[in-house]
């Protein structure tokens, strides 16, 4: 079938209805106890008139604050006022694949007890996740006049994927958040099974444009456009499907759910606008594709691929972008040139993980080429070695910045999600910059913006660690804290050190307490005194036979917790460690997440931790040192308390309010007329 075909199948796709035909006229009995009848009615109408009355001359006679108050406690919340699509449970085929079927393994025969005490303080405190239900990816972020907006795939109506919709927040600062309605609804036949992932672009003149895949009626994979209803409008709440949508079908040769995320748009000399898609040849041929358009409407498919690699199947959530070789400012989408370096990132489908790599994009033949072919897209680096994925950065114009949102979502069982009542967060956004020391890789480091999170510190200076040793660091609180630590080993004692050490892998090499001469060391975090849970964040080195040094950076969560559901992988991978650098690491530790970085971000690995006896108070940090052959000395560890972000629903001007305010009067006076109209 043709494209043209299956777009007027689709559209024509209508339901036929019947309807039953009432009397002309219905003559009420004469007899006495059925005109009694609308006595009840009588009164009813007028006690609800005078209800009525009442409560509207107090929501005209309050303050704005109060009559606001009035209102978002009257009126059902949003997820409930919005329009939803009831849509089955999906898997691999369909897309991101939902929960149910990544964490099988941790759907335990026999599931821990969890408590509400347990439950309530696996919520984060600094990191984004709505008030309730199912969060995946990022979609769209950018800043647009004054505010930084975050869009998201929501589940308005429970905490398992489904009935996905776009949710909508902003803030001043990355932080802070405020929730805004919901911005975009499975509410045409081009995506009644799913507003799905999707990128803004912002063109010159200021104005905006978003592209995002809808899966049809009949689970098609096709591009869509939307607009911004009111440009003038700093919170973007209300927003505008393009009437001919969709813009994109899957092109030949490609499988219809294999065709999705589209990217941010880059300009081309020619003052015409370029996106990429993921997709798949033959299930194993992961690749991008590329389009060309004048207006976002009409594209043309350019011959050939941006870029492919066999064996790493589906690219999904891909993101191609600048970075500078020389400067520490981000660029704009659009920048290529001298002193440019082009990321190439894809989310593989096959193992929930994001892959990245640094090349070279040719204008021309619309071309990606990498630097490094042995540590090409889906075969070399990470963003993050944990659990992390369907990333999106974009250029934040108004501090020359690339961020990166990333997803995080549960390791525990659907059924501890459900009983909590939500599901998943988002990493702190991380700025993101090319390594000039390293030239090979990325840096990532948490906004800046984070520390202002920072309250009360300790600093703990010049500990030394002797082998077999665990050390208590004594701070207040250590379930939502920041810590900064640098380690350093004798030179002379990394020299003493004979013996070759040539098979360690982090996840294979019995974790924290695989001992070896020069490894491993570290904090242990939400731990509780005893130590029956802990995390451990750690260094091991590794010397190879030819005597150089490979040093690996590491994540245990095999003590995390004494539940049984919940998942207790080591992560890790190796980090660059160059001449006269000190060992550091700096983790984000917020109740039930962990995001660690080594070397001020080549490295970085984000885990989901659910203890069940190491929360609130009880929660520890320790150094520890389980190396055989050498004592490591904590040069600084500074822990920070972290206050909480602000996160909670928007609330509107005095004007929007009011208005509101008005409607509601209105229809309230009109339906109570309504009412004594039918009774009398």
């Amino acid at each position: 079938m043709d494209s043209t075909s299956r777009i007027t199948d689709l559209e024509s796709a209508v339901n036929e209805c019947s309807y039953t035909t009432l009397p002309d006229h219905h003559t009420p009995s004469e007899d006495s106890s059925s005109v009694n009848g609308f006595k009840p009615l009588k009164s009813f109408a007028y006690t609800f008139s005078i209800v009525l009355f009442i409560c509207s001359t107090v929501l005209v006679l309050v303050g704005d604050h109060q009559r606001s108050e009035i209102l978002y406690s009257i009126l059902p919340p949003i997820s409930k006022i919005t329009p939803s699509v009831v849509v089955p449970s999906r898997g691999v085929s369909e897309g991101v694949s939902e929960k149910s079927n990544a964490n099988n393994l941790f759907a335990a025969s026999n599931p821990f007890p969890w408590t509400n005490n347990m439950l309530s303080w696996q919520r984060t405190s600094y990191h984004f996740q709505p008030q309730r239900n199912w969060m995946n990816d990022p979609n769209g972020p950018l800043y647009y006049k004054g505010w930084y907006h975050f869009f998201y795939q929501y589940n308005p109506e429970g905490a398992v994927w489904g009935n996905i919709v776009w949710g909508h927040a902003v803030s001043k600062d990355l932080i802070h958040w405020q929730y805004l309605p919901i911005a975009m609804v499975p509410d045409k036949w081009y995506d009644s099974n799913g507003v799905w992932t999707g990128s803004a672009t912002i063109l010159p003149d200021g104005s905006l444009v978003m592209l995002y895949t809808g899966s049809t009626n009949e689970s098609v994979q096709v591009q869509n456009v939307a607009y911004p209803a009111d440009p003038n409008d700093p919170l973007l709440v209300e927003w505008v499907k393009y009437e001919n949508n969709p813009v994109l079908l899957p092109p030949p040769g490609i499988g219809s759910k294999d065709f999705r995320d589209p990217t941010t748009a880059w300009r081309t000399p020619n003052g015409n606008w370029k996106i990429t898609i993921g997709s798949r040849l033959n299930t194993t041929l992961g690749m991008a594709v590329v389009y060309e358009t004048p207006d976002f409407i009409n594209y043309k498919l350019k011959e050939g691929l941006l870029h492919a690699v066999p064996g790493t199947g589906m690219w999904e959530c891909v993101d191609l972008y600048p970075v500078s070789t020389v400067d520490e400012n981000g660029l704009d989408t659009s920048v290529n040139g001298p002193h440019v370096k082009h990321v190439l990132k894809a989310s593989l489908d096959d193992d929930k993980k994001d892959y990245y790599a640094l090349g070279v994009y040719d204008e021309a033949k619309d071309v990606w080429t990498p630097d490094n072919p042995e540590i090409d897209v889906g075969i070399g680096l990470k963003y993050d070695y944990g659990h992390f994925y369907a990333s999106k950065t974009f250029y934040d114009q108004h501090k020359e910045r690339r961020i990166l949102w990333g997803w995080i979502g549960e390791t525990d069982s659907e059924r501890a999600d459900v009983e909590k009542g939500w599901s998943s967060v988002q990493a702190v956004p991380r700025e993101v910059t090319f390594d000039k020391k390293t030239k090979t890789n990325l840096i990532q480091w948490p906004v800046e913006e984070v520390e202002d999170l920072r309250l009360s510190s300790k600093k703990f200076e010049d500990v030394k660690v002797e082998t077999g040793s665990v050390l208590h660091l004594d701070v207040d609180t250590a379930t939502q804290v920041d810590i900064t630590a640098e380690f350093e080993i004798d030179e002379k004692a990394l020299e003493g050190v004979m013996e070759a050490d040539v098979g360690y892998n982090c996840t294979t090499s019995g974790g924290a307490a695989g001992r070896g001469a020069l490894g491993p060391f570290g904090l242990l975090v939400l731990a509780d005194g005893s130590r029956t849970e802990q995390t451990a964040i750690y260094f091991y080195i590794a010397k190879g036979v030819d005597g150089n040094l490979n040093t690996f950076f590491c994540t245990d969560q095999s003590r995390s917790s004494k539940a049984s559901d919940v998942n207790k992988q080591i992560y890790g991978s190796t980090v660059p460690v160059l001449k006269g650098e000190k060992l550091s690491m700096r983790l984000l530790v917020d109740h039930s997440i962990v995001e660690a970085f080594a070397q001020g971000g080549r490295t970085c690995i984000t885990s989901r931790v659910y203890p069940t006896e190491a929360i609130y108070g009880a929660s520890r940090v320790f150094l520890f040192n389980n190396a055989t052959g050498v004592s490591v000395t904590a040069k600084k560890v500074k822990i920070w308390e972290m206050n909480s972000a602000f996160l909670h629903p928007y609330h509107f001007s005095a004007a929007s309010v009011s208005h509101v305010t008005s409607l509601y009067v209105l229809a309230m006076i009109l339906f109570s007329g309504l009412i004594n109209m039918f009774i009398f």
